[in-house]
């Protein structure tokens, strides 16, 4: 079954200046269409006064004695109004609330995961409600409370400044943080950009000494150190001479 459409029954908004034929005042003090007072003249000759120009005569004071009214083009005056209401709005700030409940007995990952939603909120220029919700016997401990509370405003000290401190609300424990100068600036992507390059600089610079380093050393240790020469060999022994036969005697030869 198809959802009846809804409409809005509120009557649309009237413009209530009072301009041309509906000024009914019997007479008007007239500013002209170069900002000059041209004085106070019965309505339908300022009429007329406009009318001569192709302009509107608008009721600009209606609570002036004799009411204020000036000649221009009442379209153009509109869109020039309407424009500057715009612009007005786009440099409004509006700053919202988020709220992020904690637990006294959170766990550390627990704490990293919330702790990334508040610098999330923080980061969008948002203030962070932050409540400790004690159960139990755990609201006789507010300490632990306190002590989760400071850990997570010490932690965002750069993106957050703490508007409210801790204070105890029944069974709740809530503080405030709204967003740094910094953040609202839109400073804190760029400083902590220069600080990686800073640290990224300062490493290529140490491992660029450490190479230079130990380049230097193979050339300083060949050029103070001579290589040692090589052990002569020993000479080969030289061998026992042979032992000779001994002469025959006469008697055995006999």
């Amino acid at each position: 079954m198809p959802v009846p459409r809804r409409f809005d029954r509120r009557l649309p908004e009237r413009d209530t200046t009072r301009i041309n034929d509906r000024i009914r005042v019997p007479e008007v003090r007239l500013i002209d269409e170069t900002g000059q007072q041209v004085g106070v003249m019965k309505t339908d000759e300022a009429l007329r006064y406009a009318q001569q120009r192709d302009l509107d005569l608008v009721e600009v004071a209606p609570e002036a004695r004799p009411p204020v009214c000036r000649v221009l083009d009442y379209s153009k005056y509109k869109y020039e109004q309407a424009q500057k209401q715009k612009a007005a709005r786009k440099h409004q700030q509006q700053i919202n609330v988020r709220e992020i409940k904690f637990r006294p007995k959170i766990a550390e990952h627990d704490y990293a995961t919330k702790k990334g939603h508040v610098e999330r909120f923080l980061r969008h220029k948002d203030k962070v409600k932050v409540t400790i919700m004690f159960r139990g016997r755990e609201v006789t401990h507010p300490e632990r409370g306190v002590m989760i509370l400071d850990r997570l405003a010490e932690d965002l000290e750069d993106l957050a400044i703490v508007e409210q401190r801790p204070i105890q609300d029944g069974r709740n424990m809530t503080m405030m943080l709204g967003p740094s100068k910094a953040v609202l600036a839109g400073t804190v992507d760029q400083d902590e950009g220069a600080e990686d390059e800073a640290a990224a600089a300062a490493a290529a610079e140490q491992s660029a000494g450490d190479a230079a380093a130990a380049a230097e050393v193979p050339a300083l240790g060949s050029a103070a150190v001579e290589p040692e020469p090589a052990p002569e060999a020993d000479p080969a022994p030289e061998p026992d001479p042979a032992p000779e036969p001994d002469a025959p005697q006469a008697g055995d030869a006999a």
